[in-house]
């Protein structure tokens, strides 16, 4: 198997265990892989698998797809979008566990799972780990956080490292940056300054508390230059903010202004949407 990028090295065995090594790893030819004509998903966010693809640029694949033998070729199993968006990162080859077993989803299943409670995995690769049990095998979050011995919102935090911008995911699979350093950087809607303010962590040594500010602050500095008279807004109102954020794992921001006012809820892709959308609708879905 060709070299992989620094940090990723033990990443991939780890996920899921080589109990065949006949099958076991490959670097297989991207061409040379089918779809999978079981596949439910027709259509794929766009804007999801360019962050995808920008990242696997950056850091490479985190998690190698699954595929079963067909011939000369291979049938795609699970990693439809890590597969979509290696294509778009212009790669040639992709990393894929070779099973002849396929026909059992539950063994792949199980093997993540049990992986998941070793504790060298780096956060992305957990991140990464936990996505594929989300999306390609159907769990729900909860399902996910009962198996590994998580809270649900640990596991939904943990997923949404995915998120970050590719030069700060590099630095948290380098372990530069904790998780809670990466977290707090999630707080930030302008990328170029949460990769302003990474860089400034690593070479400076900052805690997790001063990231959040330095994150807190630029949101305090962005709404003083829109208006110069800022309002006091209610301590119930604070809190009412804060228990929607941890309620829906996004920000929230309540715009108050006495009777009335707006509430303006953050989603990443339309799969956020979605979780969002199942929390506020169908709170027994999750």
């Amino acid at each position: 198997m060709a070299a992989r990028k620094s940090g990723l090295g033990r990443g991939l065995d780890a996920l899921i265990p080589q109990e065949h090594p006949s099958e076991g790893f490959a670097n297989v030819q991207i061409d040379a892989v089918a779809p999978n004509p079981s596949q439910p998903r027709s259509e794929f966010d766009q804007a999801a698998l360019e962050t995808l693809a920008a990242s696997i640029t950056e850091i490479g694949v985190l998690q190698p797809i699954v595929v079963r033998s067909a011939g000369d070729n291979y049938v795609l199993v699970a990693g439809e979008r890590r597969l979509r968006a290696a294509k778009q990162a212009g790669l040639t080859a992709i990393p894929a566990v070779i099973r002849e077993d396929t026909d059992d989803g539950a063994n792949l299943t199980e093997a993540l799972v049990e992986n998941l409670q070793r504790e060298d995995l780096n956060p992305l690769e957990e991140a990464a780990a936990f996505n594929e049990l989300l999306e390609e095998y159907g769990m729900t979050h909860d399902a996910v956080a009962n198996q590994v011995g998580r809270s649900r919102s640990a596991v939904t935090n943990t997923v949404r490292l995915l998120q970050l911008p590719p030069k700060i995911q590099a630095m948290l699979v380098s372990r530069e940056l904790s998780a809670g350093h990466a977290r707090a950087l999630l707080g930030s809607e302008d990328e170029a300054y949460a990769v302003h303010i990474a860089q400034r962590a690593v070479a400076e040594g900052w805690t997790v508390r001063r990231v959040e500010e330095a994150i807190r602050l630029r949101g305090t500095q962005g709404t003083a230059s829109s208006t110069r008279s800022k309002k006091i807004r209610p301590a119930a109102i604070i809190e009412l903010e804060e228990r929607l954020q941890d309620r829906l794992e996004t920000k929230v921001n309540i715009d108050f202004k006495g009777k009335g006012g707006k509430i303006t809820i953050k989603y990443s892709s339309s799969e956020d949407l979605e979780r969002i959308y199942r929390h506020l609708f169908e709170p027994g879905a999750e």
